[in-house]
């Protein structure tokens, strides 16, 4: 039905100006009006000052995060031009500071003002000015003093100037980023750290220099030889190859119709068992999502190590090829790459898309890691048996979690498909319960004794496997274990350096409220219990930190006073009960839950009023770690001196007979 009333006409169309490009649309040029988008306005000022500093003005910058979220950046540059240009007949500051896409970068393939440059379209310095509250900058050059002030994208009170002697040139530019434009704008030091650090290693010499006044902590970044001496830090003394620097300088074209530009860049690499690294920085700026780089890097790489790998027959018959992630496993690369045309994903420069660049890259490195591989023998014949190993590992962990896959989904019927397995009658998952017991003979007194609406059991045959100890396909061989999962019913957690987005596991899909371990009480129970819980920690652990866990205690023993009965769950409980009755009492010590009437297990184990259920608790995960490790794993000095020293405190429970 077409509406009466229409508002919509030629008066409805209107444009956002000045300050309100930005403030009202912040995403457009931060990419975000959140945090993302605060932090992105800060480095578009440092970009500028790094700019200067590239092209020969100046060796230090120097960066204030102060308490009340401003932020100062001084450089010792050749000052920003602020005074009137004839040429555009207006103030340069009114360019600079409120006119977008104005700037002095726009000739970068003449290189007449900046070789090589962070900022391209005129965006950075008068984007953020509009997105702060107060902005005010300081700028010596020409033998002046310039000063501007700004408070929510308007300029207050024009340009001052005054004269100065023997000052250096630089600017200064301090800013509050605006509540009214970003939803959060306390910047954390980390962040600060993190630029700078990077930057340092990118701009070789380069000195950056950050005072924290919320700490008055001041922090020095500085990598004089860049990224020759950041990958020497990384690599370390245990590095499987050592650092190799490579440099070149082209030039060329994205497309035919399109001018021809100036590309150089850096990188260096070096393979390392303990330390994977990939990053890439354009003008500065780190590509997080690489693009043009990161496209050329992994074709290369690939390219040239299968090649060797062919060539020097280590491939076994019928053998895949290897893949990028492969080589990732234990690769240390930095680019470090500059161009006078740059394309940016967008104004965040997270990404470049440069078909020249990435084409120019690709053929460098292949032909040099072919150059490498004959001139380093011994390097190359490591990095291939390296990445042969990672490959072969790889594999073998993608098989086993196919066939989890295979083994743990599906329409699954329990009743059928799960030995002696016993569900119970409910839907309701906040009611259903799942015992765990240890052995047929309980299996039966807990079947007599539970609820059947709301009680299933299940039966484990024996000690099961140590999780701990054993590599995922012989965990994954054990019928019981894959038992127990398809029961539990919410897939594996898959802990390796190949698992991503390979896990199967969904808490949603458990079908009990509770897990409840039911052993025996004494040695043969407890280390059934403790490897049941080695096997959830390692397979499940989700389930244990979620509180679903839990521990059913047995009763030791079952006291008689004429018609009464009481059970004590130890021996000083026991002592305890006798003491308080009167005439003759008989003892009867338990040993197992197999020989329990059916009304006992109701009454000491199953009956959610009268049983004692242990809550396994994540509250010492760390601290349960390294005993399961020390018990369980493969330290046998440290588990024979932890024997030593705590041993004789459990020498009662010793069974010898």
């Amino acid at each position: 039905m077409k509406k009466q009333d229409s508002n919509y006409n030629n008066e409805s169309i209107t444009s956002l100006k000045g300050a309100e490009r930005v403030r009202l649309r912040p995403g457009v040029i931060f990419g975000s009006d959140g945090l993302d988008g605060c932090e992105h306005a800060f480095f578009e000022i440092l970009s500028n000052s790094i700019d200067e500093a590239r092209e020969g003005y100046g060796k230090k910058i120097e960066i204030t995060r102060f308490k009340d979220d401003s932020i100062l950046v001084r450089d010792h540059g050749r000052g920003i031009p602020v005074d009137y240009n004839p040429k555009e007949d207006c103030f340069n500051w009114e360019l600079v500071f409120c006119e977008l896409y104005a700037g002095g970068k726009y000739q970068n393939n003449t290189g007449e003002n900046y070789e090589f440059s962070l900022g391209l379209n005129g965006l950075g310095t008068c984007a953020t000015q509009y997105a702060s509250e107060f902005m005010e900058a300081v700028i010596y050059r020409d033998g002046m003093c310039y000063q501007l002030h700004f408070e929510k994208g308007e300029n207050i009170g024009g340009l001052m100037k005054e004269a100065v002697e023997k000052h250096p040139t630089g600017t200064q530019i301090t800013w509050r980023p605006d509540r009214d434009v970003f939803t959060e704008i306390h910047i954390p030091l980390s962040y600060f750290q993190d630029v700078l650090k990077k930057q340092a290693v990118v701009n070789a010499g380069l000195l950056f220099e950050l005072y924290d006044e919320e700490s008055g902590e001041t922090f020095q970044y500085c990598y004089e030889n860049g990224i020759r001496d950041y990958l020497a830090e990384l690599n370390g003394e245990n590095g499987l190859t050592a650092v190799h620097y490579l440099q070149t300088e082209t030039k060329g074209r994205d497309r035919e119709d399109k001018p021809e530009y100036r590309l150089k860049f850096e990188a260096a690499f070096c393979f390392n068992n303990h330390v994977n690294v990939l990053e890439y920085y354009h003008n500065s700026s780190f590509l997080e999502y690489g693009g043009s780089p990161d496209k050329a890097v992994r074709n290369a790489f690939v390219f040239a190590i299968d090649k060797y790998l062919k060539s020097n027959s280590l491939y076994k018959k019928d053998e895949k090829k290897i893949t990028f992630a492969d080589v990732e496993e234990s690769l240390i690369l930095v680019i470090n790459s500059f161009s006078t045309v740059t394309s940016y994903e967008n104004q965040t420069k997270k990404s470049i898309t440069n078909k020249f660049i990435q084409e120019a890259m690709t053929e460098f490195f292949r032909r040099q890691l072919e150059i490498y591989f004959i001139e380093n023998k011994m390097d190359a014949d490591k990095i291939a048996a390296q990445v042969l190993a990672n490959k072969r590992s790889r594999e073998t962990a993608e098989n086993t979690r196919v066939n989890i896959r295979k083994k743990l989904t599906g329409s699954l019927d329990m009743n059928n498909r799960v030995e002696k397995f016993v569900n119970c009658r409910t839907k309701d998952v906040s009611r259903r319960e799942i015992y765990i017991v240890e052995g047929d003979s309980a299996l039966g007194s807990c079947k007599q004794g539970r609820d059947a609406d709301f009680q299933a059991i299940m039966p484990i045959r024996g000690k099961i496997l140590n999780c701990l100890k054993a590599d995922y396909n012989k965990i994954f061989n054990s019928d019981i274990i894959i038992d127990l999962l398809k029961v539990l019913g919410c897939g594996v957690e898959v802990k390796s350096k190949h698992d991503k987005g390979l896990n199967s596991f969904d808490l949603a899909q458990l079908r009990w409220s509770k897990v409840i371990l039911c052993t025996d009480a004494d040695v043969d129970g407890f280390q059934i219990r403790t490897l049941l819980l080695t096997m959830l920690y390692r397979l499940v652990p989700t389930l244990i930190y979620e509180k679903k866990v839990y521990i059913a205690e047995s009763p030791l023993y079952e006291i008689r006073h004429g018609k009464d009965k009481y059970f004590a769950y130890t021996d000083s409980e026991k002592a305890k009960i006798t003491a308080k009755l009167k005439g003759k009492v008989k003892i009867k010590r338990s040993k197992g839950l197999g020989e329990n009437a059916a009304d006992m297990m109701w009454e000491t184990t199953m009956n959610p009023e009268t049983r004692r259920l242990i809550l396994v608790t994540p509250d010492e995960a760390e601290r349960t770690q390294a005993i399961f490790e020390l018990l369980l794993g493969e330290n046998l000095s440290g588990r024979k001196e932890h024997i030593a020293e705590e041993g004789h405190k459990y020498l009662d429970m010793i069974d010898l007979s």
